[in-house]
């Protein structure tokens, strides 16, 4: 058996020469023949760290914030991997506890990243790729709700994770004061011609809910699930609807709602009945239902 000291002494001389690197990039950075001045992928030691490292690519504000830091403290409370760590720091994110942002929508945005980074331990490109963008769109009545716009690396972040990113979208939706989404028949009714496009035309879904499925879902989620077009054939039917802005095929949604939502809605129940009272997410028992 190798003798502790000398594994000890091995992995200081493997940090001591990845730092040392990590100093000569970047003064070789700073002498500006490079489009950036600082050196892209920051040394992640664990998790905590690895989710903000990520996240950071699009974002370098988030370094040196203490995010890490909440992180584990947040695991300490709730359990290491257990989604409330996730909901919390995505809402403190969004609430410009650790930094400002140049926007309201862009801090929301980045706490949306790095809850969905935390809940693939900050491994895939789902928090960057998957989850494309925040829309803020108006209620029938005039009042500001979330529209998520989802790409198709989002299923890289599994079924599981793919789905709580709903939830956690939903929780800053609800903690920020943004009223529930309020779709009309025919956008329910998109969904579902949408999805069996999809599934008919594009790809097999791994799991393709039934039509009152769909139906059910589309109206109780409280944020429309949409997505830009990734396909050139349009639907089928349910165009030109004035809350979705293109007639296309999306990947993102369809994965989203069919593979996520759906095929995972008794594991996000057993996990969200526990808890939701506690996160104000009540309105999440339609679940139960379905």
């Amino acid at each position: 058996m190798s003798d502790p000291t000398t594994i000890k002494q091995y992995f200081e001389n493997i940090n001591k020469d990845v730092t040392n690197s990590y100093e000569l990039a970047k003064k070789a950075r700073k002498k500006g023949y490079d489009p950036e001045d600082r050196v892209d992928i920051p040394i992640a030691k664990d998790m905590a760290e690895r989710v903000v490292a990520l996240v950071s690519s699009v974002d370098p504000n988030l370094l040196g914030k203490k995010i890490p830091e909440r992180i584990k403290e947040l695991e300490q409370k709730y359990g290491k991997s257990d989604w409330r760590v996730a909901l919390e720091i995505s809402l403190e994110v969004a609430k410009e506890k650790f930094c400002k942002f140049e926007s309201h929508l862009k801090a929301m945005e980045t706490g949306i990243r790095i809850g969905i980074a935390y809940l693939t331990m900050g491994i895939v490109a789902s928090p960057l790729e998957g989850f494309v963008e925040l829309k803020i769109k108006k209620t029938r009545d005039n009042k500001d709700y979330f529209c998520i716009m989802y790409a198709g690396p989002i299923r890289s972040a599994g079924g599981t994770a793919g789905a709580v990113s709903v939830i956690l979208v939903d929780y800053i939706r609800k903690k920020m004061g943004y009223a529930a989404y309020d779709p009309d028949d025919k956008e329910m009714r998109r969904m579902v011609a949408e999805l069996y496009d999809y599934h008919d035309r594009v790809t097999n879904l791994q799991y393709l809910p039934s039509e009152n499925e769909i139906m059910f879902l589309s109206k109780h989620l409280p944020v429309q699930i949409d997505g830009d077009p990734s396909e050139k054939m349009e639907v089928s039917n349910y165009k030109d609807l004035d809350r979705i802005e293109t007639n296309r095929i999306r990947s993102g949604p369809c994965l989203v709602l069919g593979e996520c939502v759906a095929q995972k809605a008794s594991k996000l129940w057993r996990q969200l009945r526990k808890w939701k009272s506690e996160f104000d997410l009540d309105h999440w028992e339609f679940l139960k239902e379905f």
